[in-house]
Parts: C-alpha cells; sequence; structure tokens
C-alpha cells in the first residue's frame, strides 16, 4: 500500500516517503541512474528511456521482500548491492558500475518511491 505522506494537510508526493529511509531526494536520482547506464538494462518506471530487458525490471521494487535473490530488502542491503554487486554475489550478471556510496543511496531513494 502507498503511504500518503502529509505535512500541513498538503499530499507531497509519493517520493517523500523515501526520504526519511535513505536521507536522499529520490527525485533527482533519474539522471544518476542514466548517468551509471541502469536504464540500459533494466526497466525503471518514470526514468525516461528505461525499457530494457537484460536485468529485471525495477517496478514495484518498494514492495520486494528480497533483493538479488538472496537480500533481504532493505535500504542497507538495497546500497551495497547497487554500489558493489559482485561483493554480495560474484556470479551475479550486473556489472560494477563504479557507483559511489551517495550516488547508491540517491538511487536506492528512488527505487523505493517504485510501489
Amino acid at each position: 500500500m502507498l503511504a500518503l505522506t502529509v505535512l500541513g494537510g498538503a499530499y507531497l508526493g509519493p517520493h517523500h516517503a523515501a526520504i526519511p529511509v535513505t536521507q536522499r531526494d529520490p527525485a533527482a536520482e533519474r539522471a544518476v541512474m542514466h548517468a551509471y547506464g541502469c536504464a540500459s538494462c533494466h526497466t525503471i518506471p518514470g526514468v525516461p528511456g528505461a525499457r530494457a530487458a537484460v536485468g529485471p525490471p525495477l517496478t514495484h521494487l518498494a514492495r520486494r521482500s528480497v533483493l538479488a535473490g538472496l537480500l533481504a530488502n532493505n535500504p542497507h542491503n538495497l546500497e551495497r548491492w547497487i554500489e558493489n554487486p559482485h561483493a554480495i554475489l560474484a556470479a551475479t550478471d550486473m556489472p560494477d558500475m563504479g557507483v559511489t556510496p551517495t550516488d547508491a543511496c540517491n538511487i536506492a531513494a528512488y527505487l523505493y518511491t517504485l510501489h
């Protein structure tokens, strides 16, 4: 269920629900995902041109219980996976794109808006 964030009676939009979880603003991260090539392999709602089918679609990522088939879906694990997937699963097809810890946190913030 999509949690509504209300401040002063105004609905601020679904992306604000991710900010307390990751301390980042996911609305600014679409360009970061393009810079790292995420859109080359994944379908990512809200990211123009991200309709690839090489990797799994990232639709409804916030609803998933598991990441990469083995990690509990939480901000720490998602950030670790984005930053260095081979440290978690050496045989993964997901490439290490050199994502910085800050960018991994920002990308995770956006992905957690995908309910």
